[in-house]
């Protein structure tokens, strides 16, 4: 792996615990980290936001080596596993802390971000339209240690087993080639 070549990915799609253990599990991802961005205040903590007052989308910033997954890879996933059409919501999330969000690194990332949603409305793939934001990144603020690999450390929680199982069936069902062969995260 060449560390020179490994580029930056954020994206929000509701709770970042989901996001963030679909992410995981993909060839070519070297790292994926919960936290915050798109908001108006410096270093937010998870309390402030979760009140919605802050602006800040629960994001993951994902490293990954284009050599072996596109970007346009991941957005393919990224629409798969959440719904993009839902303003402000993902299930039962609620508030402009789970929106849909694309914050991009430079503009090749926009000029995709906004072609992939292009095609994706173009096949019809959704009944309603997309309604994810797409944004150049700003700061991305690390959430707490807790937040962090949730989903591979809490399997057994109820939130784990009906929310983000299905998600990760989901992923496996139509982007198994694109999965990482063996992890210690048991897939």
């Amino acid at each position: 792996m060449n560390e020179d070549n490994l580029k930056k990915a954020t994206l929000a799609g509701g709770c970042f615990w989901c996001t963030e253990a679909v992410f995981q599990r993909l060839n070519g991802v070297e790292k994926v980290v919960s936290g915050f961005t798109g908001g108006a205040i410096k270093n937010p903590a998870y309390r402030e936001i979760i009140t919605g007052r802050t602006g800040h989308a629960e994001a993951i910033q994902i490293t990954y080596d284009p050599d072996k997954i596109a970007y346009n890879d991941l957005l393919l996933v990224f629409f798969a596993t959440h719904d993009p059409t839902t303003l402000n919501r993902q299930q039962n999330d609620v508030g402009t802390q789970y929106r849909s969000a694309i914050f991009f690194h430079d503009e090749e990332q926009e000029k995709i971000a906004r072609k992939t949603i292009e095609v994706i409305e173009e096949e019809n793939a959704f009944e309603d339209p997309i309604v994810t934001e797409v944004t150049e990144a700003s700061a991305f603020y690390v959430a707490e240690q807790e937040h962090q690999d949730f989903y591979n450390q809490h399997r057994q929680q109820p939130y784990c087993q009906f929310i983000i199982d299905p998600k990760i069936s989901k992923l496996k069902k139509y982007f198994s080639d694109k999965l990482k062969q063996t992890n210690d995260h048991g897939i």
